[in-house]
Parts: C-alpha cells; structure tokens; sequence
C-alpha cells in the first residue's frame, strides 16, 4: 500500500513515516501543495493524508485535484476542528478528519478502515475488488467505486456520480441488508463514532442525496427505506 503524506512540520512528517514504514506502508512525503500535487501525478497512491494549512495553500486544494482525477481515500490532518471546516472537507469528498495532537494508534486505525471500506484492501467489506453487488436495479461496481443503475427499459446501466460518503453509506446498507440501521449505528459505521461534529441533519442531508441519486421515486423510496422512530432498512 503506498501512501501520500502532505505535511509541512518535518517532525511531524518523519515521526509518521517511520511510523507508517513500521506497518508496511510505502510513504511518499510532500511539505507544500506544489510538491504533493507533482508526487500525485507521478506515482500511484491507495490513500492520501493531507495537512490543511500549507506554506502555498491548503489541503482542501489538494483533495479537490486529486478527487477530480480519481477517487482516491483521503484523510484530512489539521489542529483545528470548527465544524465549518470539517463539513467542508467531508463535502470535498474526503472519508475522514483526524485532529492534532493525535494518538498514532488511532490513526493507524482510521486508516485501515478507510482503506477496508474503500475497497483497496484484501478484508474490503464490500466482497472483493473484483465484484457487482445488486440491490434490486442498482449495481455496485466494487472494483471501480462505481454505482449503475440498470434501465428497465434498455437493460443498460446509466452510471451515478456519488461523493465518497455517498458510497459509503450505501455500502454500509449493502452490507447490513435486512437489519435495521439506526441513525447512531449509521454514524458508527461512517465516521468510527470519534467524528463528534457529525449530527443527525448531517446524515439526513446524504441519506436524501443518496435516495434523490438511486431511488425511481426519492418521495417514496423502495430501497432504502425509513423505519419510523429507529432508522432505515435495506430488504434482502
């Protein structure tokens, strides 16, 4: 697994790389925007952890020009957690937010998670890199990250643009099909409970951008539907 390290403190940068190194990573280190975006064109990365405040800009430009390309698992580094500020890097796309000072085991495990749910490991939840996983017209592209839905007219799938997040809550359905979601259950399984500046309007606003991209009627979803005062379920 090769890994994109964007961060400007060299202590910082050198005691993660070692500490990355040390869990069979491949670190390619940058300290400024010019430098992550040259290493990013140059080389093939499964994940990017990105520091926000940069000597030549931030790693909110960054996530967008990779993310533009390819979507690739990034996880945000910064010393400030003002919920403005992580709403709009979960909005850019980026799959999680860790703040400083951080313990290197918690990080450690953020990564092997994203990295789980993003598909770009061996124990990938969704079954496999290789496979299609159907909920009902939907299809899950696993290998690609992609979702298509099948038209009932044609047979063909008309391919969906979904954010990261988007992705991932409908994996996480998938993967919990037939049992209902609670709310809590659902931000567990996002953001690992520790992301505190999650809420309930944050998850309504995806579940109903997500219902708006794969649901024939959103007012009256089939898929995922709403099981009043718990959650939400995926039939079988």
């Amino acid at each position: 697994m090769r890994l994109l390290l964007l961060e400007d403190d060299d202590a910082i940068a050198m005691g993660l790389k070692y500490s990355l190194e040390k869990e069979g990573y491949e670190v390619i280190c940058a300290k400024n925007k010019l430098e992550a975006l040259n290493s990013w064109q140059d080389s093939f990365f499964d994940l990017c952890i990105l520091d926000i405040n940069l000597p030549d800009g931030n790693g909110y430009d960054v996530c967008r020009a990779i993310k533009s390309k390819e979507d690739v698992p990034v996880i945000f580094l910064t010393a400030s957690d003002a919920e403005v500020n992580v709403i709009m890097g979960l909005e850019m796309g980026a799959d999680d937010y860790v703040c400083k000072p951080f313990r290197i085991g918690e990080l450690m495990a953020r990564i092997k998670t994203v990295l789980r749910r993003s598909g770009r490991n061996k124990d990938s939840e969704a079954g496999g890199n290789d496979g299609i996983l159907a909920i009902k017209n939907v299809r899950i592209h696993t290998g690609t990250a992609k979702v298509g839905i099948v038209n009932e007219n044609t047979g063909k799938e008309d391919m969906v643009e979904l954010t990261a997040l988007e992705y991932r809550l409908l994996l996480s359905f998938y993967n919990n099909r037939g049992t209902v979601m609670t709310r809590s259950r659902l931000l567990e399984n996002m953001w690992d409970v520790s992301g505190d500046f999650v809420n309930d309007n944050t998850l309504t606003v995806y579940i109903k951008r997500l219902r708006d991209k794969i649901e024939k009627d959103p007012a009256d979803p089939q898929i995922i539907k709403t099981v009043r005062g718990i959650g939400y379920i995926l039939d079988k």
